[in-house]
């Protein structure tokens, strides 16, 4: 006779309950894209403040003469810092799917395996994932979730190599 489980894959990332190694891969690939992500966040504040200056030099008051040549180079200075912040948006998204991938496959890959050896030790000869598969009805006693996040983060500690961010 078949065994069937069900598993939640959606529940390993899950900061208190999940597998605690994705959480510290997660930590280390933010920890690496901190300052990309805080030089756009300065660059962002920059042109707000000069959207600021060129609607204040808009609305001076009636009669004022407006400085067309000081509010033109503020324009054409906030258009080109636009054209800079999503330039490199665009390229911290690209390295950061990148550096996600390099960090998460080899993590997925061991979690596969230990799922495959978790699912033999227990005669499981079938393990559908309801994440993915929309179920009608499975009954609960059937859910390898909390036993197999438990099993792993057992046997597969967070180690501080694990946490550490390479150098630069």
């Amino acid at each position: 006779m078949s065994k069937m489980a069900v598993i939640y894959t959606d529940l390993f990332l899950d900061q208190k309950t999940g597998i605690a190694k994705f959480n510290s891969v997660v930590t280390k690939l933010n920890g690496e894209f901190q300052k990309p992500k805080d030089e756009l966040t300065q660059l962002q504040t920059r042109a707000t403040t000069l959207e600021s200056e060129i609607t204040k030099l808009r609305e001076a008051t009636e009669g004022t003469p407006i400085d067309q040549r000081a509010l033109q180079a503020k324009i054409d200075q906030l258009d080109q810092l636009k054209k800079d912040i999503q330039r490199r948006a665009e390229d911290a998204q690209v390295a950061y799917n990148r550096r996600r991938q390099e960090l998460f496959t080899p993590l997925q890959d061991e979690i596969g395996k230990a799922l495959e050896a978790f699912a033999k030790a227990r005669g499981i000869n079938v393990i559908i994932d309801a994440a993915q598969v929309p179920l009608l009805y499975a009954a609960e006693s059937i859910d390898i979730t909390r036993a197999f996040i438990a099993d792993f983060n057992s046997k597969n500690p967070v180690t501080a190599a694990t946490t550490t961010t390479p150098p630069k």
